[in-house]
């Protein structure tokens, strides 16, 4: 004898106590790890810029298209 699916979808429910046990991470540790990410851009961004102030010329002469490329 073989079954038959009906199609209908089944959902999982879950109590108040499972939805609590779910780990919400402090604000204090989101805020440190935003500082943290934000100074490694900052970071970033400086070095860009000193590379530009060397030898802007050059980064500029380097994107140029020549012949149609």
């Amino acid at each position: 004898m073989s079954t038959r699916d009906s199609g209908e979808q089944k959902r999982a429910t879950r109590s108040a106590d499972e939805v609590d046990e779910v780990e919400v991470a402090p604000a204090e540790d989101v805020a440190a790890r935003k500082e943290q990410l934000d100074a490694d851009v900052d970071a970033m961004l400086d070095e860009i810029d000193e590379v530009l102030e060397e030898n802007a010329e050059d980064f500029v002469k380097s994107f140029v298209q020549k012949g149609g490329q």
